[in-house]
C-alpha cells in the first residue's frame, strides 16, 4: 500500500498570541485524511526567519510532503518565502511570471516594492498553475507554500489535492451509551487481537445520543471489518447506540 507522511508549518504571530484561530490545520488534516495521506505533525512557529528556516528544513527531511501557511503577503513580517529559501539553501528571486502577473493585475497603476515581493520565490521553485486561480502556487521539492487567509488557502489546496491522492483509510465508527472506564476493557482486547488497528475512543459530555464514539481505521478494508465485528461481539449487550461506516 502506497504511504505519504505529511507536516505542516503554520506560521503566525498571530495565531500565536491568539488574535487569530488557526482554522487552516484542522482543514488541511481532514483533506489529507480523505485523500489516504497520513499527518505526522502540526507545528506554530513565530515570524522569525531562522526558526522558519530551522523547522522548514526539519519538516523537509522527515516528511514525504510539507505544507506551509501564512507568511505570504506583502508587508513586513511575510518572510516565509525567504524562510523556506534559507532553510534549503537558495536565494530568493523575482519570478517574471508573477511579477508579469501582478503589472496585469494592477492595470495602469505604478508598481512598487510591496507589490514585487508578491512576486518573491525561492530559487528553482516551481510555479503550479491551475485556470481556476488567479496566481499559481509555489513549489519547492517536497515543499508547498500556501497563503494564511483561509477561503484562499482552501482554494488552492482543493485545486492541488488529486496529486497527494493515496490507498484510503477505511472508516467504522460505533456510537455507545457507556462510559470509557467500562469498555476499556474491551477496546485494549481488540487491540491485542488487530495490533495495526487504528482506534480511537472519544468521550461527549452532555450529549443525549451517546457518551463515546469509537473510530476503527486502517488501510485495509477486509482487516478494519473484522476488528469492527470482533468489537462489537465485545462490547456489552445493549450499549451501542448506533454505528456508520
Amino acid at each position: 500500500m502506497r504511504e505519504l507522511g505529511a507536516g505542516i508549518v503554520v506560521i503566525g504571530n498571530e495565531i500565536l498570541s491568539g488574535k487569530t484561530v488557526d482554522s487552516n490545520s484542522s482543514f488541511l488534516a481532514r483533506e489529507l485524511r480523505q485523500l489516504g495521506v497520513t499527518l505526522k505533525r502540526i507545528t506554530v512557529i513565530p515570524d522569525e526567519l531562522d526558526v522558519i528556516a530551522e523547522t522548514v528544513r526539519d519538516f523537509h527531511q522527515k516528511f514525504d510532503i510539507v505544507f506551509t501557511s501564512g507568511g505570504v503577503g506583502p508587508t513586513h513580517d511575510d518572510i516565509t518565502i525567504e524562510g523556506v529559501a534559507r532553510a534549503l539553501g537558495r536565494q530568493v528571486i523575482v519570478h517574471p511570471l508573477l511579477e508579469s502577473k501582478i503589472r496585469e493585475y494592477l492595470t495602469d497603476r505604478p508598481v512598487n516594492s510591496a507589490h514585487l515581493k508578491m512576486a518573491e520565490v525561492p530559487e528553482g521553485a516551481e510555479l503550479l498553475m491551475d485556470d481556476r486561480l488567479r496566481f499559481p502556487t509555489i513549489k519547492l521539492e517536497n515543499i508547498y507554500i500556501l497563503p494564511g487567509i483561509p477561503e484562499i488557502l482552501q482554494q488552492k489546496f482543493l485545486a492541488l489535492k488529486d496529486r497527494f491522492s493515496v490507498d484510503p483509510y477505511y472508516l467504522k465508527i460505533i456510537y455507545t451509551n457507556e462510559i470509557e472506564s467500562t469498555i476499556a476493557v474491551h477496546l485494549n482486547e481488540t487491540l491485542h487481537e488487530y495490533p495495526d488497528l487504528l482506534l480511537g475512543s472519544y468521550p461527549k459530555i452532555g450529549n443525549d445520543e451517546y457518551r463515546v464514539k469509537l473510530t476503527l481505521e486502517s488501510k485495509d478494508k477486509n482487516y478494519v471489518e473484522r476488528a469492527f465485528a470482533h468489537l462489537l461481539n465485545l462490547l456489552p449487550q445493549g450499549c451501542v447506540v448506533k454505528t456508520e461506516g
